[in-house]
């Protein structure tokens, strides 16, 4: 996988390459993305599984460092969903906070033997990603609420119907470019400074960037949980 990449981006002398396949007509399919969200989701189970395997009362190694993300992001709920709100969502946010998060750093790793990228510097996963946000708190809202999750596009008056509708349009939109575009630009500057200056400029860079990693999968979270914390704002 990682000399064909390697060769097609030579060859087409573009700096990020996709690995586009067409399988059906007018339908294409960003290999080197599929790849990477594989190998991410992967990670993100032998993770958790490792760390939970055998657990103990006092935590150490990847234990304790897992523990550390699901501490800070049960924190991050409850002040947001409340106690109840935060047991409800805690896998689905967990989750979605460790798969950015190991997706935006898995693009740093060297290029030896396989062409790393990350898979949220490809749009069509960011906007997976923020749909994915906007169509649960439909889901979860009606779940909670019923129909009455709907009451607020009306508030506080009907005349604010078309505001309320382009906010939920523009949400996933910003979400999606707003990593996507830190994620992308990120990895493109890598690529630029490993041509220019092969030697401690990209190693810095690199340390840079996963802090910046880092700091995405932290706002986009924080943004999905404020799209939530409407759903749970009457159950405290």
């Amino acid at each position: 996988m990682g000399n064909e990449a390697a060769a097609a981006q030579e060859h087409s002398g573009e700096i990020i390459h996709y690995l586009a396949q067409e399988v059906a007509p007018g339908i294409v399919i960003n290999m080197q993305t599929m790849y990477m969200t594989w190998i991410t989701m992967a990670v993100v189970l032998v993770l958790f599984v490792m760390a939970s395997r055998n657990p103990k009362l006092v935590p150490s190694g990847l234990q304790n460092v897992m523990e550390f993300f699901v501490d800070f992001l049960n924190g991050l709920m409850e002040g947001t969903l409340g106690a109840k709100g935060s047991k409800y969502m805690a896998p689905f946010i967990i989750t979605l906070f460790m798969f950015i998060f190991i997706a935006n750093e898995i693009g740093m790793l060297p290029q030896v033997g396989v062409h790393w990228t990350s898979p949220t510097n490809d749009v069509n996963t960011c906007f997976g990603l923020s749909l994915t946000v906007a169509i649960g708190v439909y889901i979860v809202g009606v779940m909670k609420n019923g129909l009455g999750h709907f009451k607020h596009f009306v508030s506080p008056s009907p005349a604010f119907l078309p505001l309320h509708l382009l906010d939920e349009l523009t949400k996933p939109l910003t979400m999606a470019l707003r990593l996507f575009g830190n994620i992308l630009a990120g990895e493109i500057l890598l690529i630029v400074l490993y041509q220019l200056a092969p030697w401690v400029v990209p190693e810095l860079w690199v340390m840079f960037s996963l802090f910046i990693g880092f700091l995405q999968a932290f706002i986009f979270t924080m943004l999905a949980l404020t799209s939530y914390a409407m759903v749970f704002a009457h159950h405290e």
